[in-house]
């Protein structure tokens, strides 16, 4: 071998020894990235109660889906809406499951009688001793009524629902052919003609058929989730649902 041939050889495996060890770091760093998202999901999977901190206002004639336990698929649905009529006005809220198995913790639907959802206390034990219907429930609704000559109008709210600040919508889901249990909690508004809610979280619990504490968010068998965290992320961007926002 030449001097010249032995000078570029020598050359080559500096370049060669900088881009490996250019490649080592960011191999290390992406293993390091990596074990930290194993470990979110892994302690996501093994929490007994997986809760989800959200700050979210219902929309106004849209639906708002809630994935529960955040597989992809809406669980429930939101619904809020208004509307005015030649003898008045009316603003409704309700809260639906979307799979024929989940139920709702309220009051039966019959054919004259509206179900309604309850509006359910902090610590209340949700459970397979719950009041689950299946089916539409109303959580708060409006009406009014414009009185002789169209000159006065009576304004009325009600529903478990009306006007209630930290209150709980008692849950029942089945993933993969079992049971669980979950809650949601909302702050709710009569204003006239609107029905004003804002999701403030929500929660399941992972053993089947294990009942969950209405408001409980803290201790060993409960992780937090947040729309950013690296867990949520790690699922990727396909099974986002679309109303899920970064927190205001």
């Amino acid at each position: 071998m030449t001097k010249p041939e032995l000078r570029r050889h020598t050359a080559g495996s500096k370049v060669a020894a900088g881009l490996n060890a250019t490649l080592d770091k960011a191999l290390l760093a992406y293993a390091a990235a990596a074990s930290v998202e194993v470990l979110a999901l892994s302690c996501a999977a093994e929490a007994k109660i997986v809760y989800t901190h959200a700050h979210r206002q219902l929309p106004l004639n849209h639906v708002l889906p809630l994935d529960l336990n955040h597989d992809g698929q809406t669980d429930f649905t939101f619904n809020d809406t208004n509307g005015t009529g030649s003898t008045g006005g009316w603003g409704i809220l309700t809260f639906f499951p979307n799979r024929s198995a989940n139920q709702i913790w309220g009051r039966e639907s019959t054919h004259r009688v509206e179900g309604w959802a309850s509006a359910l206390a902090a610590g209340v034990r949700i459970g397979p001793k719950g009041r689950f219907y299946p089916g539409q429930k109303i959580m708060a609704r409006t009406s009014s009524s414009k009185g002789g000559m169209q000159k006065n109008t009576l304004n009325s709210c009600y529903g478990s629902w009306k006007d209630v600040t930290n209150r709980y919508l008692g849950l029942k889901l089945v993933i993969k052919g079992k049971t669980h249990y979950g809650w949601a909690r909302l702050n709710v508004s009569c204003a006239n003609l609107t029905v004003s809610g804002t999701l403030t979280g929500y929660a399941y619990e992972t053993i089947p058929n294990k009942p969950i504490i209405a408001g409980k968010t803290h201790g060993k068998d409960v992780i937090t989730l947040k729309p950013t965290s690296l867990g949520h992320l790690a699922r990727g961007a396909a099974t986002t649902p679309a109303w899920r926002t970064k927190e205001q």
